[in-house]
């Protein structure tokens, strides 16, 4: 039932990045579903594997480049569904960082309730 709920206020965070970035288009709340499903997948499989191939230049970077990794893979989960826009580099950049916060406050709210 939590993963569940997870998921649904991740597809909340979507939205609510989507809003606030011009750049970034959600056509639906289902669309928000998929891509929000879709970004769990991604970061689950492929970002520990880049993380661990770009290892060198994070290292280099002093974990900057882990922003980059994780705008590209925000990029590309928006290549990947029809319903999910994400408009170039840079407001991938700035949308996965703002979806990261969103996501977190808003699971921090849910797990505050649990308390």
């Amino acid at each position: 039932m939590r993963l569940i709920l997870l998921w649904i206020l991740n597809a909340v965070a979507l939205l609510v990045v989507a809003y606030l970035l011009p750049a970034i288009h959600v056509a639906s709340f289902g669309a928000a579903l998929v891509a929000a499903l879709l970004l769990g997948l991604i970061n689950a499989v492929l970002r520990p594997l880049l993380v661990l191939l770009t290892l060198p230049v994070t290292l280099l970077t002093l974990g900057l480049f882990i922003v980059v990794i994780n705008g590209m893979l925000f990029w590309f989960a928006g290549s990947l569904i029809e319903g999910f826009v994400v408009g170039g580099f840079w407001p991938a950049i700035f949308g996965s960082l703002l979806y990261s916060l969103v996501s977190w406050a808003l699971s921090g709210l849910l797990a505050g309730g649990k308390r």
